[in-house]
């Protein structure tokens, strides 16, 4: 029968591939799909688990420096080609339950003696064998702290800006290198507060 034929009886013909070319269009739409995932994932995971990572500020223990639901990016990688510095605002495991995560400012490195005398915090070090004192503007309040710490090999004294109301290293002790997760990178949230390596203080 030929298709004038076939259209004087009433019968619309039928292309044979044009259901199979929408099924192939579709599953190549799927595949695109399935390869930009793939994609995605391979670049934002190892970002993720080795180079930087988001991290929301709980609580008030950095106040005024930081407020409760800032939020920021963490730096992961620069602590393994350079020493965590004094005054770098660090996130890291709790020792007491490595599964919370705190941040506090960095006060006292390793072989250095941590000396406390109310809300002035001395320091002493090879450099510095009588002691410095630390300048620290980013205090807003006072705390009655004396207290002698010696910090050892790959171990760093912790403290919170918000002094009177902060558990740090004053409270559970000096903090063990591997806990540290990284820095301060920037600060995202609130947009008015955005920064880069917020609450930063160069002693």
């Amino acid at each position: 029968m030929t298709e004038s034929e076939d259209n004087q009886q009433g019968n619309v013909p039928v292309l044979n591939n044009t259901i199979p070319l929408k099924k192939e269009k579709k599953e190549n739409s799927i595949w695109e799909l399935v390869k930009f995932a793939l994609i995605a994932i391979a670049i934002v995971i190892p970002i993720r688990v080795f180079i930087a990572q988001p991290f929301i500020v709980s609580g008030l223990s950095m106040f005024p420096t930081f407020h409760n639901s800032d939020y920021l990016i963490v730096d992961q990688i620069s602590y393994r080609f350079k020493k965590p510095q004094r005054g770098d605002v660090v996130i890291f495991k709790y020792p007491k339950d490595p599964s919370k995560y705190f941040i506090k400012r960095l006060i006292g490195l390793p072989n250095e003696e941590v000396i406390l005398n109310g809300n002035t915090v001395k320091i002493k070090n090879k450099e510095h064998p009588d002691g410095f004192i630390l300048d620290e503007p980013y205090i807003k309040n006072q705390s009655n702290n004396m207290m002698d710490v010696i910090i050892h090999d790959d171990e760093y004294f912790m403290m919170g800006d918000n002094r009177s109301a902060s558990s740090d290293s004053r409270v559970w002790g000096v903090l063990p290198k591997r806990f540290i997760t990284g820095r301060a990178l920037i600060r995202l949230l609130p947009i008015k507060g955005i920064d880069l390596f917020p609450g930063k203080n160069n002693y």
